[in-house]
């Protein structure tokens, strides 16, 4: 397989991903932070906002989180092998970019978005750089490992929701917070661009949190890429027939699986330990199968299409589309745009997505037509390598 086709799987693979993610974040710029976990912190409880709830909890949260973290991974070992062949220190270069990553992921945090994945994956992304050298066998039975790490951190706080004293921060973050936390996170982001910023600084786990929480499950989705891009799995490389295996091995039970958990947070009203158990307990286990499996599914159909040539260029510029979604809907939602925060139910909020992707999939070949790289992207590779890098194509 040429280099370019290659690289064009994992394009398309991350530009469905950009598009899932905006799914799996449009709550959490429209609704309190508890919602983006259960419609009963806000966002409304009708049939319709129930379903929305649904349909993204079973197809999309934790998937493309995922697909975004294991492309993030193959990337790694993509970036240390260009730089290695040309008589670089790969590492050196991994890390150098991961430096300026996570001060984009910084400031797109306090700016715009508490839910900024960028910094986390600059951490995460440090650590999985031990793994670079390491055979695709290895690789998997290491994202395992890391996946059982996090099952096992989703149960510990399965197990604290029940004590008295860890249970009333639970439920400010993953529950029903009480009213008046509700209402100041309302008032900050419904004012000016400074209440959001010292909003967020206020209520931030911090970076080292951050990697204690999610860091495993983090590690285990980029060891996966890693291991996906190694066996020619993520490339593209594999026959059409394994492609379909992969997919039908994985995504029924996951999806039938994802839909029970759906259904008991609903009979259960949302409790606090069926929310920790569905999100954190049994989340790593059953999202790691589905991200195979989506991207089986993508990899057998997309290639060469034409769908797939304006999702790869989407994909190209992932960090820019990325940023600009976080953008776009921080403008109608937060005080220093259109004000919308909190006032539209989880149903409403989605009739965003469709002129968002529109936007997303039409500028992006547009804009890599005329220049080499995506605006973020253009900058995370000066700064990275100390040197302005050529932006127009001539």
């Amino acid at each position: 397989m040429s280099y370019a086709n290659r690289l064009a799987a994992l394009d398309i693979l991350r530009g469905v991903a950009v598009l899932g993610i905006t799914v799996a974040n449009l709550p959490g710029f429209a609704l309190p932070q508890a919602a983006y976990f259960t419609p009963l912190a806000a966002g409304g409880t009708g049939p319709a906002d129930l379903t929305a709830w649904a349909l993204t909890f079973v197809l999309v949260e934790g998937k493309m989180r995922g697909l975004f973290a294991a492309l993030f991974g193959a990337s790694l070992l993509l970036v240390v092998e260009r730089a290695d062949a040309a008589g670089q220190n790969g590492a050196a270069v991994h890390l150098r970019r991961m430096g300026v990553l996570y001060l984009i992921g910084a400031a797109h945090l306090y700016l715009l978005w508490y839910g900024d994945i960028l910094h986390h994956y600059a951490l995460v992304g440090v650590a999985a750089l031990l793994f670079v050298h390491a055979p695709a066998r290895v690789l998997l039975l290491a994202a395992m490992a890391a996946l059982l790490v996090a099952t096992i951190g989703g149960i510990g706080l399965v197990q604290a929701a029940a004590l008295p004293a860890s249970r009333a921060a639970l439920e400010q973050s993953f529950g029903r917070p009480p009213a008046p936390l509700l209402a100041s996170e309302i008032a900050a982001l419904r004012g000016s661009l400074a209440d959001g910023i010292a909003w967020r600084w206020r209520h931030d786990a911090g970076a080292l949190g951050g990697l204690l929480a999610n860091g495993p499950e983090t590690l285990g989705y980029m060891l996966l890429g890693m291991a996906a891009y190694r066996s020619g799995f993520a490339t593209g490389a594999w026959s059409r027939r394994r492609y379909v295996a992969v997919a039908a091995l994985t995504l029924p039970l996951g999806l039938a699986a994802q839909l029970a958990l759906a259904r008991h947070g609903i009979a259960r009203g949302f409790a606090l330990e069926a929310v920790l158990t569905a999100s954190f307990a049994l989340g790593p286990l059953i999202h790691a199968p589905m991200v195979a499996g989506y991207a089986a599914l993508l990899l057998r159909w997309l290639p060469g299409t034409r769908a797939g040539e304006r999702l790869a260029a989407l994909g190209r510029s992932a960090l820019s589309n990325y940023l600009l979604s976080s953008l776009m809907l921080a403008a109608v939602f937060y005080g220093w745009g259109l004000g919308q925060f909190a006032r539209w139910g989880r149903a409403e909020a989605y009739a965003l997505l469709p002129p968002l992707w529109a936007l997303l999939l039409l500028w992006s070949p547009l804009w890599l037509a005329r220049f080499h790289y995506g605006p973020a992207e253009w900058l995370w590779r000066s700064i990275a390598r100390g040197k302005v890098q050529p932006l127009r194509r001539r």
